[in-house]
């Protein structure tokens, strides 16, 4: 599929100016990672919105400080302010509290993961609500997942999945790159490779797969390896969950 960036930049913020406007709200609360999904999300926000209406929110746990200085880069080059919010402490009471329940070790280690995209949503949410107290002025909360992450289920249910507003969710990673060279966001930001900032790993480690092969799956399926091909079914297969809230409703 042939992918033109710029015409697609001048789409999306079409979008987010007519939902906004339609919608009676002005702000947005965008969690800056210091990696290519925030960075491109905020470019697009600050031309849509203007810089004085986007707030970025660092929020540390227990993760490398380099990404708290590429998420300010791209504040200081689009010119929005940037809050650092630590929740290291948070996460660290967290899980002496959970003592008090058992002697766990290696169990909690997908929980322990899964922990910290939940309290970095619940603070959002938290600075969404602050501001548009103190700015009289309703902000929502960005989603910042791509497509590929999406398709293959690499998001927290109650974490990163939850948001008002999805501007890049039917991109996929290459084709949020070309966007981001549109935006011009930083090179450090936009060519690092991808990592959750949590676990000490790229994405694709931890997926056993690239980014590309499941961009080219999600085109067509015969364009990938089959070794490649049974990970992104296994991965998108064990992930429908995530997708759909199932919901019993009365029979009337």
């Amino acid at each position: 599929m042939n992918f033109n960036a710029k015409e697609e930049k001048q789409k999306i913020i079409t979008f987010i100016k007519n939902y906004y406007q339609k919608n009676n709200v002005d702000g947005v609360i965008i969690g800056i990672s210091g990696g290519k999904d925030s960075g491109v999300v905020a470019g697009l926000f600050v031309e849509a919105l203007g810089s004085e209406n986007v707030i970025g929110i660092t929020l540390p746990c227990h993760s490398i400080e380099t990404d708290k200085n590429d998420a300010k880069l791209v504040s200081d080059y689009y010119g929005f302010p940037l809050y650092n919010f630590d929740l290291t402490s948070i996460y660290d009471t967290f899980k002496k509290e959970l003592q008090n329940i058992g002697n766990f070790t290696e169990e909690t280690k997908e929980s322990d993961i899964n922990l910290k995209p939940r309290l970095r949503m619940s603070t959002l949410y938290y600075f969404a609500a602050l501001f548009s107290k103190i700015q009289n002025k309703t902000y929502l909360v960005a989603g910042t997942s791509n497509k590929c992450e999406r398709y293959v289920g690499y998001f927290t249910k109650g974490g990163d999945n939850v948001h008002d507003i999805a501007p890049i969710a039917d991109l996929t990673v290459e084709e949020v790159i070309q966007l981001g060279e549109e935006l011009n966001v930083p090179k450090t930001v936009l060519y690092k490779a991808p990592n959750d900032g949590l676990s000490n790993q790229t994405d694709e480690d931890k997926l056993g797969v690239t980014y590309k092969a499941i961009a080219n799956y999600i085109e067509d399926p015969d364009k990938v390896e089959e070794k490649d091909k049974k990970i992104i079914e296994k991965l998108h297969n064990n992930s429908t969950h995530k997708f759909v809230i199932p919901t019993y409703w009365r029979t009337k």
